[in-house]
């Protein structure tokens, strides 16, 4: 999974440098995580993870809390969490996931990008046996962390690996060990700058550069797109 997640976080920092679009989702991301399972994240770890990543992104506290008391408000949409599958520029395959008050008017948007870029939505579960759904926890590197000691000592609560890059420590297991993960990097006392549930490729694919500049053209506009919560690809 090295580069390919290397790649992919890269290029969406990259893209999603924009305040004005990374602070909206994060904002709904943390409004849904409230509405779902309550307001107070010492409970409700959905909403914990949702504020740990927006404080990654140097979203500032007013906003964090707007984003909570907005989960109360009674004129609040609801919003459905949906996802697309399709290909896009030279047989790329992407898989958008989503947060929407209005399912209509997001699927229209997302098939008019892969329509435009020459590709097209496939039926949904199409690509689900492409892709990997992992837990995936970023911790910044200290000379205090083994990373293989850490490992060991979080393979009881699901830790499948941990990836080593310049600045980060990548923490993954199963999708499905996501809460004991959570739970045990916490009672380590060790802070997560980043976590997410994440879609890795089975099979990736080597694209040269141009074709990657064309694919990168479509990313650009799905990942701009505020219905948009993640996208993922099968780039190597």
């Amino acid at each position: 999974m090295g580069r390919a997640f290397e790649y992919r976080r890269a290029a969406k920092e990259k893209r999603w440098d924009k305040m004005s679009k990374i602070f909206p989702k994060l904002g709904k991301a943390i409004t849904m995580a409230a509405k779902e399972s309550g307001m107070d994240p010492t409970t409700n770890a959905k909403l914990r993870t949702a504020i740990q990543n927006a404080k990654a992104e140097n979203m500032p506290k007013d906003n964090i809390d707007a984003a909570i008391k907005r989960a109360a408000q009674k004129d609040v949409a609801s919003f459905a969490e949906v996802n697309y599958e399709g290909k896009g520029p030279h047989g790329v395959l992407i898989f958008v996931e989503c947060a929407t008050d209005n399912p209509t008017r997001t699927v229209a948007n997302v098939k008019s990008y892969f329509n435009k870029s020459g590709g097209s939505l496939v039926p949904t579960g199409s690509l689900e046996f492409m892709f990997e759904r992992k837990s995936v926890f970023e911790i910044n590197k200290s000379a205090d962390i083994d990373p293989e000691m850490l490992e060991l000592e979080l393979i009881d609560a699901g830790c499948e690996e941990i990836e080593v890059t310049e600045e980060l420590l990548a923490v993954l297991g199963d999708y499905t060990a996501f809460g004991t993960l959570a739970k045990a990097l916490e009672d380590k006392q060790i802070e997560v700058q980043k976590s997410s549930l994440k879609r890795i490729p089975t099979s990736p694919v080597e694209f040269s550069e141009e074709q990657l500049l064309d694919i990168e053209k479509v990313l650009d506009k799905i990942e701009d797109d505020d219905d948009i919560q993640q996208v993922f690809t099968n780039i190597a």
